[in-house]
């Protein structure tokens, strides 16, 4: 199946390149060595309309549609994995506030957010509950015309930056999945406590964080969509994120191809650079057509899910995550091999790229968690 750019797409690709050539790469050794979180970025990122640019129109984002997107963030992240992680999830969670929030969720924070102003995030989570979603113990618990939220998140991409979060509670506890309920919860209310993880392997410019949620109180009427159908409410955006995943991948380990041919370009060895030798151009060759692979899957992916058929998003979403993520590792990998002793260095990006890529098999379902589901949809 081809995929054929529209002349806007294409020009969102070029507009997002330049912006990673020009502003990105430039900063990217500083931001990954001092874990530093590139706000500094953030207000030409909205400019460029990256942030959250799936945000309708009608509240100050691009509106774009899921390849577009696809798009935005494998650029992002072919300029560089840690700050392309911190622009990117900017706007975590705004998708369940697009869909299923009330108007005036969407009125007063959806701007903001396109506009660069605040900066979101989703907490779902927990140390004993990553893969398995519907395991989650946080609680909400009514009392009179507040909900009172419990509970120890973890892994929360922009804990400590973010203004706003989407927290996932259990309003039904005995009820599993069935139970489970999104709040809208703004992150200066009192017994909301971010503790910063910076210990990172890599995209170390992006921040994360462990919460406590201790007797958090919010107005009744900050429930995202409807009391216990947060999980169902939930599954409308595993397909987009794993399908964003592997968009990530493919954009790292494009970048590791990219920096594989400058320095054999450069790096002569027995008296001719290195692109010369056959074993180098047959590890080029193979990096470059598993990245290209990554990429149609990927791209074939978001026109499932744009397309609207829930089984074949599924399946599709998780082939690509499954497999852009696999072999952005192991194309990173080949990078570092490619560059010697100067990829296990710092000096060029070869080793960070190595680094951030290996968090996309994680993340979104574990490569494990995405067999299991593309099973599912075969057997």
């Amino acid at each position: 199946m081809s995929f054929q750019l529209s002349d806007e797409q294409r020009a969102i690709r070029e507009a997002v390149r330049d912006f990673g050539a020009n502003e990105i790469r430039p900063v990217a050794r500083e931001h990954d060595e001092e874990k530093k979180y590139p706000e500094d970025l953030i207000e030409q990122a909205a400019e460029y309309d990256l942030i959250a640019p799936g945000i309708e129109e009608e509240y100050g984002g691009a509106g774009m549609d899921l390849l577009s997107s696809v798009l935005v963030t494998e650029e992002l992240w072919r300029a560089d994995p840690g700050i392309g992680s911190a622009i990117g999830s900017r706007g975590f969670g705004t998708s369940m506030i697009g869909k299923f929030g009330d108007d005036w969720m969407k009125e007063e924070w959806l701007p903001k957010v396109a506009a660069g102003e605040i900066a979101t995030c989703s907490c779902i989570s927990e140390p004993a509950h990553g893969s398995n979603v519907a395991g989650i113990e946080t609680s909400a618990e009514k009392d009179g015309d507040e909900w009172v939220i419990d509970g120890n998140k973890t892994w929360i991409t922009n804990g400590t930056v973010a203004d706003l979060a989407v927290v996932m509670a259990k309003t039904d506890p005995g009820a599993g999945h069935r139970g489970m309920s999104a709040f809208l919860v703004p992150t200066d209310v009192e017994g909301f406590e971010p503790t910063k993880i910076d210990n990172k392997l890599g995209i170390r410019a992006s921040d994360l964080a462990e919460i406590m949620l201790d007797d958090v109180r919010i107005p009744e009427g900050n429930v995202i969509g409807e009391v216990d159908q947060g999980f169902y409410q939930l599954m409308n955006f595993f397909a987009d994120g794993r399908t964003s995943v592997a968009a990530q991948a493919v954009g790292a380990a494009q970048a590791a191809v990219d920096e594989s041919i400058d320095y054999a370009g450069e790096r002569e060895q027995g008296g001719q650079v290195i692109g010369e030798y056959q074993a180098i151009q047959h590890k080029i060759a193979e990096m470059a057509t598993n990245v290209e692979a990554a990429r149609s899957l990927t791209y074939r992916a978001a026109s499932h899910v744009e397309n609207g058929d829930e089984q074949e998003a599924a399946k599709f979403a998780s082939m690509a995550k499954l497999f852009a993520s696999e072999r952005s590792v192991e194309v990173a990998d080949e990078g570092i091999q490619v560059h010697g002793g100067a990829g296990y260095v710092t000096d060029p990006p070869a080793e960070r790229l190595y680094r951030d890529a290996r968090i996309t098999k994680i993340y979104e379902g574990t490569s494990e968690i995405q067999k299991n589901i593309i099973s599912d949809q075969l057997l």
